[in-house]
């Protein structure tokens, strides 16, 4: 048995031991404290700089993503420096906001990049997003399980099925875009065997005639462009489609490139996708992004926070490494990619 001393000169070791160690994890911390963000965010003081690889963008119509003050307004008016020096901590989400450009605020010293009038990128930042604080729903109206890795949720139709998943999601938003504007004729996507369902030819009383894995047209309805035709055309599109048929649909790009509605993808079953949904830019020419996502089940279309920082939803391209992890999923090297729709 140990005496009594011995136990004492034991425990007084220990104590030092760990004394040590509390000092230590004290030191680390100082050193490396965990992020909340990379920048403030933005009071709206910031002019605007265009993007260099925006090859759309025109120089007569162009709608210009504003950065907002602290209530969410559009301000371009240049505070004194007293002003500059006391101004308190901005919050990168206004709840008041009701699309990208006036709910998700940009980095201190970004501005959102310039876009054309009318294009899929300016539909995006226009596009109604649900009320803040809005529960993100599954396909059957329950509350997804993680409720806590998006800022905002897109008002985007969702089935009542368990079909409009990750890939299907992007198809509907670039769909719905060209359905707006007419553009019928644009509106396709392949199936995982290959075969090209234009809605196009849906339109033109068409109907999708599916027998094992042989794809064909039969003409069995009236012409038709009306929504609910539409949508019936997106539910059989979602039964055959995926991230295995998407990647058949895009080209790899660098991040150099970068552009709204880039993905990173990974195709296959399962596979995923996220896809850039804006872009804000420093004076430097330094960019940051956003993300957006369905998944599994069929969910509603969600904007993803960072979570390299807590409290900031913005992806900085300089920061882009593989493996590339978002809230749900890691995406490998070779993955940034350019859709052809």
């Amino acid at each position: 048995m140990m005496k009594k001393s011995s136990w004492c000169h034991v425990i007084a070791k220990i104590a030092g031991i760990v004394l040590l160690l509390g000092t230590i994890v004290a030191i680390v911390f100082v050193l490396h404290p965990i992020k909340s963000s990379r920048h403030p965010a933005s009071d709206g003081n910031e002019q605007r700089y265009s993007s260099t690889k925006d090859t759309s963008a025109s120089n007569k119509d162009r709608s210009k993503g504003e950065s907002l003050d602290a209530k969410g307004n559009a301000s371009n008016k240049k505070g004194d420096s007293s002003k500059k020096n006391s101004k308190k901590k901005v919050s990168y989400i206004n709840k008041e906001g009701s699309d990208l450009t006036t709910r998700i605020r940009v980095p201190e010293g970004f501005t959102r990049i310039d876009v054309t009038d009318g294009s899929f990128a300016a539909y995006l930042r226009s596009y109604p997003l649900k009320p803040a604080d809005s529960p993100l729903l599954l396909y059957d109206g329950s509350e997804k399980a993680n409720q806590a890795d998006h800022v905002a949720i897109f008002s985007l139709p969702i089935e009542n099925a368990d079909l409009q998943q990750c890939a299907d999601s992007i198809m509907r938003i670039y769909a719905e875009y060209y359905y707006s504007k007419g553009q019928y004729d644009q509106i396709g996507f392949h199936f995982t065997n290959g075969f090209y369902a234009e809605y196009a030819k849906w339109r033109q009383g068409y109907r999708i005639l599916v027998k094992g894995n042989t794809v064909s047209w039969v003409k069995s309805a009236e012409a038709s462009d009306s929504y609910e035709s539409f949508e019936k055309y997106l539910h059989v599109v979602f039964n055959y489609a995926g991230t295995a048929s998407m990647q058949s649909e895009a080209s790899p790009i660098s991040i150099d490139e970068l552009q709204i509605g880039d993905v990173f993808l990974k195709g296959g079953s399962p596979g995923h996708v996220v896809m850039v949904v804006d872009i804000c830019q420093n004076e430097k020419g330094e960019k940051a992004f956003l993300l957006a996502q369905g998944y599994m089940p069929a969910q509603e279309f969600h904007i993803l926070k960072n979570p390299k920082y807590s409290e900031e939803p913005w992806y900085y391209a300089d920061e882009v490494t593989y493996p590339f992890k978002t809230p749900e999923y890691t995406f490998q090297e070779g993955s940034l990619m350019r859709l052809n729709y």
